[in-house]
């Protein structure tokens, strides 16, 4: 069977990255990121948590700001923008009517022709388990595109001012195992390398490297990976969705 990746889409203008996390869409997906704003293209980032959990030994007090912070710097790096925050709470994310509401009233607000999500499977493709805020996010995400842009769904959306947006094109999943379409980023590796690096407070507390090896290491070999089945291109994979 033929297991190459396909070229992504590229007819449209607005994206919204939604994810549950800082450093989710980083881990990865900022490679493609940074090579779509670069083309002109408007992305916006959408952060469920503040990822207030995430630096083992600093209060949640303490590692949301940083964070929060972190974020916006690297979301600046690649020329992603504005980045929001929803204060959902980190590690506990529920895929509920609450984070539709939430997510259909910002896809309403920023009318998005792709949405970016993280994988919202049970496991990564390397086989590990995923974690539930990432399948509760991923999941919701998927929803919320719908709800978006049913005006009988949320109808509180429309009259708080926010009319159906049914103009989501497509959904594209990071981190999926099962990709199906990948990004040549070989000219935004660098810009990649930062972003990921500019979360120096959380990769400080994962890894004893200097967080800008750390990020080469792993997105050299992320991009690696999806490389394999994309003509030895370096590239970020995705599964995906049609509408």
């Amino acid at each position: 069977m033929d297991d190459q990746l396909l070229q992504m889409p590229e007819d449209w203008q607005r994206a919204l990255a939604i994810v549950a996390h800082p450093d989710d869409l980083e881990y990865g997906a900022a490679a493609a990121i940074a090579r779509w704003t670069q083309q002109g293209r408007e992305i916006a980032y959408l952060l469920v948590t503040r990822g207030e959990a995430g630096i083992d030994g600093v209060s949640p007090q303490e590692s949301a700001p940083l964070r929060e912070a972190e974020q916006r710097a690297s979301a600046a790096l690649v020329g992603a923008g504005p980045v929001e925050f929803l204060d959902h709470q980190d590690g506990v994310v529920v895929e509920s009517l609450e984070l539709r509401r939430d997510l259909a009233r910002a896809i309403r607000r920023h009318r998005p022709e792709l949405v970016i999500t993280l994988n919202h499977h049970d496991y990564w493709g390397f086989g590990g388990w995923n974690t539930p805020d990432h399948r509760a996010v991923g999941r919701a995400t998927m929803d919320a595109v719908a709800d978006a842009g049913n005006r009988w769904i949320f109808p509180e959306l429309t009259a708080e001012g926010h009319e159906p947006w049914p103009g989501v094109r497509y959904v594209a999943i990071a981190g999926s195992p099962q990709t199906s379409h990948a990004v040549d980023v070989t000219d935004t590796l660098e810009d990649a390398i930062a972003s990921l690096a500019a979360h120096h407070s959380y990769l400080a507390a994962l890894s004893d490297k200097p967080p800008q090896d750390y990020a080469r290491e792993f997105v050299t070999m992320a991009t690696g990976w999806s490389a394999e089945r994309f003509g030895g291109r370096p590239a970020v994979a995705f599964e995906l969705l049609t509408r």
